[in-house]
């Protein structure tokens, strides 16, 4: 009789290995698939709501180069009077492109609810021609698809702290498993490399090998993606890695540049309902091929929060976030104090606010969207086809024996 040899470091790092990606999987395995699946639906939202909005986000007005806005203080009363909700419009998003109309926005969250629909309490947006004032329509985003995919997506329903923790605990996991999976995955030689990269399934026809191959070899394909998506989403989810992020790029200071300096100094009894409409115009001076800029409409001296001066980011592109443009402005008087546009951003103000885009693809335009969609849907598959990779082989080992009964 041989003695049966004794397994090689190698082969028993591999089933360590092997039993941490299972039980990893079978852990995080619901949550990753829930993750998975509405960041993939949710990856085209900006693209189909714009389609979608089309007859509102295009007003229609004629000759407008030969008329003038009504003045936003105006708009929001005539938006406030339309929508009737309990609170006013907040915010309103004013597009660089005059052929566009205006979106004003109303919020009410409750910050202490424990789940979705106790938190967010009105959501709604409300379109409008800035040159007539007539409302467009109104969209009750709190019922939005595509809203409720996204807090799905962060949190799970849940409270936006509570929720995002397990979110991210659940992306820390699946990390580790992508690690472990390519670990598992590595091939041998080169004759089992050939079994690995693609599908040979000419003459299988059992159901588990090609739900192996289905876990594996797309699991392999979709990996370096399915990092980088995962690695951005610890970054939404931990504050702290972002900031670990920033201090590495910025030469190890952790703080963010501050333009506390520039102050309203203007007394109030300067502050007109034109004062408003000139720094709008200023802005369109400053960026006249960005895309929009956003305005608070917030009643500062009711605000829970201090206000040094008008700060207004410009989107220079409709569907990314990180190419902005800041200008602040004293908000009495309307004058200017600082211009920065993004080119003068540091290194790691760049790649900190490209986090979101990189993470949705958008930073690679319509094909990189594309390439996070994929991704999205086979990181969904891989807790399906593992589960039945586990199931599979639960089910050979408890097999009956069969016995055979001689007739005495």
């Amino acid at each position: 009789m041989s003695r049966k040899s004794k397994p090689t470091w190698k082969q028993r790092a591999k089933k360590i290995l092997g039993q941490l990606h299972l039980w990893l999987g079978l852990l995080s395995g619901i949550i990753v698939f829930i993750v998975s699946i509405t960041g993939a639906i949710y990856v085209f939202n900006e693209d189909i709501t714009h389609f979608t909005r089309r007859h509102v986000i295009y007003h229609g007005e004629q000759n407008i180069e030969n008329k003038k806005p009504l003045p936003v203080q105006e708009l929001q009363r005539i938006v406030n009077a339309y929508v009737q909700e309990e609170v006013s419009s907040d915010e309103v998003t004013i597009p660089i492109d005059k052929n566009q109309s205006y979106q004003f926005g109303f919020h009410k969250t409750n910050r202490k609810g424990w789940n979705y629909f106790d938190t967010y309490l009105i959501y709604k947006n409300a379109y409008v021609n800035q040159y007539t004032g007539e409302v467009l329509g109104v969209y009750n985003i709190r019922e939005n698809l595509f809203f409720f995919t996204m807090i799905l997506h962060r949190s799970l329903l849940l409270n936006g702290g509570v929720g995002s923790l397990v979110v991210g605990i659940a992306t820390i996991i699946f990390t580790l498993m992508l690690i472990t999976g390519i670990v598992l995955w590595w091939p041998k030689n080169k004759k089992a490399t050939k079994q690995r990269i693609w599908f040979r399934w000419k003459n299988i026809k059992g159901w588990k090998r090609k739900n192996y191959d289905l876990h594996n070899i797309l699991g392999f394909y979709t990996s370096l993606i399915a990092m980088i998506v995962a690695l951005t989403g610890l970054c939404l989810s931990f504050r702290v890695l972002t900031t670990g992020i920033y201090m590495l790029l910025s030469g190890g200071t952790a703080d963010y540049p501050n333009f506390d300096q520039y102050k309203t100094t203007a007394p109030e009894s300067l502050e007109t309902p034109q004062t408003i409409e000139e720094i709008i115009e200023k802005v369109r001076h400053y960026y006249p091929d960005a895309a929009s800029f956003g305005l608070d409409l917030e009643d500062h001296s009711q605000s829970d929060h201090h206000h040094d001066n008008l700060s207004i980011y410009i989107k220079n592109s409709p569907f990314t976030y990180y190419d902005n443009h800041l200008l602040i402005f004293d908000e009495h008087s309307g004058d200017l104090l600082f211009n920065r546009p993004y080119q003068d951003q540091t290194l790691a103000e760049k790649v900190v606010g490209a986090n979101y885009d990189i993470h949705v693809g958008g930073i690679l335009g319509f094909g990189g969207k594309i390439l996070a969609f994929v991704s999205s849907l086979i990181c969904a598959s891989l807790p399906i086809t593992g589960f039945l990779v586990w199931w599979g082989r639960k089910k050979k080992k408890r097999k009956p024996i069969r016995t055979q009964h001689h007739e005495k």
